[in-house]
C-alpha cells in the first residue's frame, strides 16, 4: 500500500489511523496523515476527516417516493450540496414504518455524517406516543419538524400555512362565500399545515368552515373527491392541497357537468409542470423548492463549520400565487341550489374529527 510505504509503517497501522483506532502514537498518526495527503488518498477525504474530525458529508432522510414535492426538494438539496463541496448520503424512510425516520437517521450517523437533512417528514408517532429523535449532529428539517433532540435544529420551508392562506384569500377575494378543502393525508406535516392555513383564513373572515375531504395526493383521490363535491350545489370554490388532486378534481367536476371556473373555482398547490397545460390551466401556489434548499443548506453548513457561532437567521419563504384560468367569481344564483345543500348545511362547521388538531395520518 503506497501510504504505508511512504509513512514507513505497516498496512495494519494505516488502517488503524484511518479508522481512528486507539494505540497509535501521535507521531505515527502524523506520518500516516501526511503520507495520505501527499498521495491524495481518496481525494484526501480520509486524511482531512481524521485531521478535522469531520467527514465533509451530509445525510438526507427522505421518503422513497416519486411525489413531485419531495422529489423536487431532494433534487434541490442534491444541487446545493454538490456546490458546497460536501458529499451527499441519502437514506429513504418508509411511510407507515413507525421507526422509519429514526432508523434512517441511525443509518446516516453510522456513516459519520457531519449533519442531517430531514425532508418533508411525516408523523411517525404510534400508539405509544411520539418517536423522538436524538441526534448528535446538527439537523435541518425541511417542513414542520418531528420531535428532534440535537445540538442544533434548523427549520426551513415551513410556510405552507401562509401559502394556504394566500390561496384561500384569493378565492374569497373573488367573492366566493366560502372555500372547500381537499386535504392531503394528515400524517404528513405539510398536509396539516395547508389544512390549518385554510381553516384559519375562513375563521378570520367569519366564513363557514365546510367539512374536509381527504385524499392521498393522487389524481385518482382528487377525482373521487370531485365526484362527491359535484353533487353539492353550494360548492363554488375548492382549494386542493396539491396539483395532482386538483387536476383529478377538475376532471370529475367537468364530467358531472360542473364547469370550471364558471360553476366551481379550483386552486392547487405546488405548480407542477403540467399545471399550466391542463384544461383549464390551473391556478396554484408555486413552491420555492430551490430557494428553500439553498437557504437551508447554507444555514446547515454554517453551523457545521462554525459550531460556536450563532445560526444564520432564517428568512420568510416567498409566496407565489400563479393565477390562471381555473378561478373566477362565483356564478350568480337565480334559483336555490339543489343536491346535497341541506346535508351540507347540517355538517358545515363540523369538519371530520380525524382532520382536526392534526388528526391521523405529498
Amino acid at each position: 500500500m503506497d501510504v504505508a510505504r511512504v509513512a514507513g509503517v505497516s498496512q495494519k497501522t494505516v488502517s488503524r489511523v484511518f479508522n481512528d483506532e486507539p494505540y497509535v502514537s501521535a507521531e505515527v498518526r502524523r506520518r500516516v496523515l501526511e503520507a495520505a495527503e501527499q498521495l491524495g488518498y481518496r481525494r484526501n477525504s480520509a486524511a482531512r476527516a481524521l485531521a478535522s474530525g469531520r467527514t465533509r458529508s451530509i445525510g438526507v432522510v427522505t421518503l422513497g417516493t416519486a411525489l413531485y414535492g419531495p422529489a423536487s426538494l431532494l433534487m434541490g438539496v442534491e444541487r446545493v450540496v454538490r456546490d458546497t463541496g460536501y458529499a451527499l448520503r441519502v437514506v429513504n424512510s418508509v411511510e407507515g414504518d413507525l421507526a422509519g425516520i429514526a432508523g434512517a437517521v441511525d443509518s446516516l450517523l453510522d456513516q459519520g455524517v457531519d449533519g442531517i437533512v430531514i425532508s418533508e417528514p411525516i408523523d411517525e408517532a404510534g400508539e405509544d406516543g411520539d418517536v423522538t429523535l436524538r441526534v448528535a449532529v446538527p439537523v435541518l428539517v425541511i417542513g414542520a419538524p418531528p420531535p428532534v433532540t440535537a445540538p442544533t435544529v434548523l427549520t426551513v420551508g415551513d410556510g405552507a400555512d401562509l401559502m394556504a392562506r394566500t390561496a384561500t384569500e384569493h378565492l374569497l377575494g373573488l367573492g366566493h362565500p366560502t372555500v372547500h378543502h381537499l386535504a392531503g393525508p394528515q400524517r404528513w406535516y405539510a398536509a396539516r399545515d395547508r389544512l390549518e392555513g385554510w381553516r384559519a383564513t375562513l375563521t378570520a373572515h367569519g366564513r363557514d368552515v365546510p367539512p374536509v375531504i381527504a385524499g392521498d395526493w393522487s389524481a385518482a383521490s382528487g377525482y373521487a373527491a370531485g365526484r362527491e363535491l359535484a353533487e353539492d350545489g353550494d360548492v363554488t370554490a375548492v382549494f386542493a392541497a396539491n396539483d395532482d388532486m386538483a387536476i383529478g378534481l377538475i376532471h370529475a367536476l367537468t364530467e358531472a357537468g360542473r364547469r370550471v371556473p364558471e360553476d366551481v373555482s379550483v386552486v392547487g398547490f405546488d405548480d407542477i409542470p403540467v399545471a399550466a397545460h391542463v384544461a383549464p390551466p390551473l391556478t396554484t401556489v408555486r413552491q420555492p423548492f430551490d430557494a428553500v434548499a439553498q437557504e437551508g443548506l447554507k444555514r446547515l453548513v454554517h453551523v457545521i463549520e462554525n459550531p460556536e457561532a450563532a445560526p444564520l437567521t432564517a428568512s420568510d419563504p416567498p409566496v407565489d400565487l400563479i393565477i390562471r384560468a381555473s378561478t373566477a367569481p362565483p356564478p350568480n344564483r337565480t334559483t336555490p341550489a339543489r343536491g346535497r345543500r341541506a346535508a351540507s348545511r347540517s355538517r358545515r362547521g363540523k369538519p371530520d374529527p380525524s382532520l382536526s388538531n392534526g388528526g391521523p395520518a405529498t
